[in-house]
């Protein structure tokens, strides 16, 4: 992995700090972390904090969008194939031609890609492994969140915890999520929405949607394995970032 300078053409190595909070709540401003870059794309490491499109507000200028049409001048076409919330950290591939972009949207469309995460919860899931299925939709009390709706779109989350403990505030639980579809906000929807409506009753730790902002310095979520056909050479590639951050301090 190497962290491109769009202020500079060298590239050094990027070590990611294992089990803390400090530091992680924002992006360093001017960095694209490269995990794998080919001639018709590439996959990066998204930090926490960075927008993946453009959007409007303060700061909205600044996104992956922005910093590939800086980084990479030649590529022809979309870039972006898929999204991750700015609060979300982790792997997200781009394409650098029209054919690359068209290939790898439709995987994503279509579900032939592989993708997990893992998050912290707050609170003590029940059960050791499952699948949610809700429809979604965008809540129009608040136009920023979704909400479970029953003429909303399908969603399909599997799940399974993997460490549970009890930190300063109360008990928490570290989940792998694997999701099926792809709708917007859709873990953290899942994770919140209560066990009698389906969910798992246990926002993940630092929502400021959904749960209590206060509970961590960031949304505790990582996107840290994705696997895709990769266009050009129809090979199957996988790849994994390390979770940065750790379970709360006791």
């Amino acid at each position: 992995m190497s962290t491109i300078s769009l202020k500079a053409t060298s590239s050094t190595h990027l070590k990611h700090p294992e089990g803390a909070w400090e530091g992680l709540r924002h992006s360093t401003p001017g960095l694209l972390c490269v995990v794998h870059c080919d001639l018709r794309w590439a996959v990066l490491d998204k930090p926490a904090g960075l927008r993946t499109v453009t959007g409007p507000g303060s700061g909205g200028h600044d996104a992956i969008e922005s910093r590939l049409a800086v980084a990479f001048p030649a590529a022809t076409g979309p870039r972006i194939t898929h999204r991750l919330d700015m609060e979300t950290s982790g792997l997200l591939a781009v394409a650098f031609s029209r054919p690359a972009h068209r290939s790898l949207m439709r995987q994503f469309e279509h579900r032939r890609v592989g993708k997990d995460y893992a998050a912290i919860l707050q609170g003590e899931v029940l059960g050791d492994i499952g699948v949610i299925e809700l429809p979604l939709a965008k809540d129009p009390d608040h136009h920023v969140r979704q909400r479970v709706d029953a003429a909303g779109r399908a969603s399909r989350t599997l799940w399974r915890v993997v460490d549970r403990g009890v930190g300063a505030s109360g008990p928490w639980s570290r989940v792998e999520f694997r999701p099926e579809t792809g709708r917007r906000h859709q873990l953290r929807v899942h994770a919140a929405t209560p066990v009698e409506a389906g969910g798992l009753g246990c926002p993940i730790l630092g929502d400021s949607l959904y749960g209590d902002p206060s509970a961590a310095p960031r949304l505790l979520l990582h996107a840290q394995k994705l696997a895709f056909w990769a266009p050009g050479t129809g090979n199957w590639v996988k790849f994994a970032s390390p979770v940065p951050f750790g379970p709360p301090l006791a």
